[in-house]
């Protein structure tokens, strides 16, 4: 089995806090989560996360006007560049503070920076392997100017559209014009008149006018005019900056929190802390929508720049919305779970994933597109299981709330209700094979409840445990189901044998998590002495144990007085499960990592680090010393009382409360944590539910060079060449055994590059599909299966590309069938892809039936006969009636009539 899984996605949490960001072009939306950036595709409804990470939570963002460089800032002041279009971090910076705002100038030659009340302003690093001036660039970040008179840290800076020109808005109640070099005549003007601090300035688009939006809702207009005489109309001062009108938002006691204006249509976006959002016809004040998207604050908006998608961010709730504000209809609009992640699940047919919070809510992601495509919200309180039915399409999940619910995910609803004859809590799951019968435990009870899925009614209670049954999970062939409870014992029941009796394991704790091998004839079980041990089903015999508390113990929290190794509360595993062959385990528990173990060998292959954010409690390993004070750990220290507003030094916090949704904050931090993992039913990726929100790793990574028996001969001109000449050779008859179609495409797998493979697998002649399959080594079969079928899914070529599958199937049907564990991953893939192509042909002929019905229903125009013609017809004297036709068809009308 292959280990070498990347991070590849970020699912499961949309928005976090910082600033939402449009590409130049306005089809992408970036969106800081944590530590990381996600980039939303709006135009092919896709998302994907940038593999590189920052230290602590991501507070800004900003791209260069050509789209190439994005510069992400976290709450230490510590930026990294990053070349956007390669996904590749290219240089790290520290700005010795935290950034408050960040803005690239329209040329794109310098970047403008809010550290704390100072503006600085830097030349924007050339892309690596160009020449600046004739040399090399040897530092990325030049400062090109450090200016200070603000009093208080600045909210945001705006550029005029030549780069002459900045305008900076500041909590010190007043916004200021500055120059990007000193300028003759020109000083820096400070614009004062707000009585709360300036939230955000802009410049119109044709620069002769300013407007300033202050926290307490007045909008100022500024024009760079003379005071006049009022009596003879005459200059009487200078011409400078003067407040030429007032408006005001008016909406009660809320807070201006965000703004973002669109110079070329004069088009001003209002957040407000109740919800709410106006949309502004600027310079008449015109109201054009005010809508509420939220029930807590926005916290940041911003436009594209064509001016018609508005993006909403609110990190309370996590949600992200993109609002086409012409036609008032919803572009995107997702929202994370409001508290952790308790358990996940795979679709068999791995193109979903499932989780499900202490929120109530159950979600479903399509792994393919990164977005939540249905919540279901029946659970009244925390869902602590979830598991799918063999099919796929009925989702079965276990609350605290009393009950065990079975959804349809074809129609999407909940068609099925379980509860126990007492008022219980559901803590685990277990589904039979079969979908027939469902199986529940409970931590108020020792007793495991079963019931009919068709019926709906409790078929039996399972007594034997001495504690509260953690864990359940059912054997691939449905004959036996295992139990793991707190009483240190796992049981291994035969429900559908005539007697219900079971085989206790005893461990030496408490039983944690349990999993069935996929062939049924082995279990694992996770104890809390953090244990892994196996145990043979057949006969009872335990056939090894993993001793994993070295492997998941690590980093420590604010209040530890030990070291990370000796933290005793991340020792053990909450959830295992096996890999798809069955060769390997993956644990993952209260810690950073994610182990993998070989189970044959009984050792660790790889540990994978969930998070490295030092925002979360955690994720540090050592103590460091500076952040100890008289008073105890700097990030304890509530300094809400040292607030400027009113507003936040209201403690509104609850003590002691981790879980549940409240209208106060917490007082503990967010500890970094992994509460469920899952294989992919393909064993080419597994997911992870924990505290930074659902991680996919996967080994079907991009943008990675993998050549297979590369040789110095094997280029992209030459495959294009031997293309080329197979082509011609096809064209003119002739065969030629050096430039063939099979030797173009085994040197296009040898190279790995996509495009080429494409290129070359696409220009083969549909004829030659069968001589080209026959001949291709055994060794290049699995590399062909799974392009075959991702090609299938992603292009047109419907009949090509059954083709190609009916080709490898008929020629090498009887290798496949020999390797069918390793061909595994392929075949699925393959089977997933001709299913998809049947849905969808089924689907376009029912609508063209549905079409032809229709337009066979309804009359058509047709040429008229006339009367006369018809009476020359029943006369017999078929020269007359050609005359009659002749006669009508000079005429240009038509009659109705209609289809027998």
């Amino acid at each position: 089995m292959k280990t070498d899984f990347k991070f590849s996605n970020l699912l499961g949490t949309v928005y976090r806090q910082g600033n939402l960001l449009f590409t130049p072009d306005g089809n992408c939306l970036l969106s800081p989560v944590g530590n990381r950036v996600s980039v939303f595709d709006l135009v092919q409804n896709t998302s994907y996360t940038l593999p590189f990470a920052h230290r602590t939570n991501i507070d800004r963002l900003a791209l260069a006007p050509r789209g190439n460089l994005l510069l992400t800032v976290d709450q230490t002041g510590r930026a990294i560049l990053t070349n956007f279009h390669r996904r590749i971090a290219i240089h790290h910076f520290s700005f010795k503070g935290r950034v408050t705002a960040l803005s690239f100038s329209p040329s794109g030659r310098h970047f403008a920076v809010g550290v704390g009340r100072r503006l600085q302003i830097w030349q924007t690093p050339s892309t690596p392997g160009t020449e600046t001036n004739g040399e090399i660039e040897f530092a990325p970040f030049v400062l090109h100017r450090d200016l200070a008179a603000h009093f208080d840290s600045v909210q945001n800076i705006e550029w005029s559209s030549d780069s002459r020109f900045l305008l900076t808005a500041s909590r010190d109640l007043t916004a200021r014009v500055w120059s990007l070099d000193p300028e003759e005549g020109f000083e820096p003007t400070t614009l004062a008149g707000h009585r709360q601090g300036v939230v955000a300035a802009y410049f119109s688009a044709d620069q002769e006018l300013i407007y300033t939006v202050s926290q307490d809702g007045a909008l100022f207009r500024w024009e760079y005019i003379s005071k006049k005489d009022p009596e003879t109309d005459e200059d009487i001062d200078e011409p400078r900056w003067r407040i030429v009108k007032k408006d005001f938002f008016m909406q009660n006691d809320a807070k201006v929190n965000c703004a973002a204006f669109h110079a070329a249509s004069n088009l001003l976006v209002v957040g407000f802390s109740n919800g709410l959002f106006g949309l502004y016809d600027l310079p008449e004040f015109n109201t054009i929508h005010q809508l509420s998207i939220s029930q807590s604050n926005i916290d940041v908006v911003t436009i594209n720049k064509s001016g018609e998608w508005l993006a909403f961010g609110s990190s309370k709730h996590g949600q992200l919305l993109v609002w086409e504000w012409q036609s008032e209809s919803y572009i995107l609009k997702q929202q994370g779970h409001l508290d952790s992640m308790n358990a996940l699940v795979y679709s068999p047919d791995a193109q979903r994933i499932v989780t499900t919070a202490d929120d109530g809510k159950v979600k479903v992601w399509d792994v393919k597109s990164g977005f939540c495509i249905v919540t279901f919200t029946e659970h009244s309180s925390a869902v602590t299981a979830c598991q799918f039915a063999k099919k796929g399409n009925v989702l079965f999940t276990a609350s605290l709330d009393g009950s065990i619910r079975a959804w349809d995910l074809v129609r999407y609803r909940n068609f099925r209700t379980f509860t126990a004859p007492s008022r219980l809590s559901f803590s685990s799951l277990a589904v039979d094979p079969s979908g027939e019968v469902v199986c529940a435990g409970s931590p108020d009870s020792f007793d495991i409840h079963i019931w009919s899925v068709q019926t709906g009614q409790l078929l039996d209670q399972l007594s034997g445990h001495e504690g509260p049954v953690s864990c359940l999970g059912f054997a691939a062939d449905g004959n036996h189901l295992v139990s793991g409870s707190w009483d240190h014992t796992v049981r291994i029941w035969s429900i559908f044998g005539r007697t219900q009796t079971s085989e206790p394991l005893q461990l030496m704790s408490d039983v944690l998590s349990v999993a069935f091998r996929p062939d049924g004839k082995q279990i694992a079980a996770s104890s809390l002495d953090g244990q892994l041990s196996f145990w043979s089903v057949e006969d009872a015999v335990q056939q090894g144990v993993v001793d994993g508390r070295r492997d998941v113990s690590g980093g420590r929290k604010i209040t530890d007085r030990t070291t990370a190794a000796n933290a005793a509360g991340t020792k053990a595993f909450n959830r295992i499960t096996y890999s798809a062959d069955g060769s390997c385990v993956l644990a993952g528990g209260n810690s950073k990592f994610i182990c993998l173990y070989d189970v044959g060998m009984g050792a660790l292959i790889k540990k994978f680090t969930v998070s490295v954010n030092t925002s979360l409690d955690g994720t540090q390993e050592y103590l460091n010393s500076r952040d100890l004070t008289e008073a105890g750990p700097r990030a304890l220290i509530d300094e809400t009382g040292e607030a400027s507003d009113r507003e936040d030094r209201i403690d509104r916090t609850l003590p002691g409360a981790k879980r549940g949704v409240d209208a106060g904050a917490r007082k503990t931090r967010p500890e970094v944590r992994v509460t469920s993992v899952d294989f992919a039913p393909t064993g080419r990726a597994f997911c992870a539910a924990s505290t930074e929100g659902l991680l996919i790793y996967s080994l079907d990574t991009e943008f990675v060079f993998d050549p297979f028996d590369l040789d110095i001969s094997i280029t992209p001109s030459t495959i294009l060449a031997t293309l080329e000449a197979a082509q011609k050779a096809a064209a003119s008859n002739t065969a030629d055994d050096d430039n063939t179609f099979l030797k173009a495409l085994i040197m296009a797998f040898r190279l790995n590059e996509s495009k080429l493979i494409r290129a070359v697998y696409e220009a083969i002649p549909p004829s030659d599909i069968p001589h080209v399959v026959k001949s291709v080594p055994t060794v290049y079969l699995p590399r062909l299966l799974r392009f075959v079928a991702h090609a299938a899914e992603e292009t047109p070529h419907l009949e090509f590309n059954l083709l190609w599958i009916q080709a490898l199937f008929s020629a090498h049907g009887r290798y496949f069938k020999d390797n069918s564990g390793t061909f595994a991953t392929e075949l699925r893939a393959v089977q997933r892809a001709v299913e998809d192509i049947s849905e969808n042909l089924k689907r376009l002929t029912d609508k063209n039936l549905h079409n032809l019905n229709y337009l066979l229903s309804k009359p058509v125009l047709a040429e008229r006969k006339p009367a006369s013609a018809l009476l020359a017809v029943a006369a017999g004297d078929e020269e007359e009636a050609d005359d009659q036709m002749v006669d009508a068809d000079d005429d240009d009308e038509g009659g109705w009539i209609g289809l027998e």
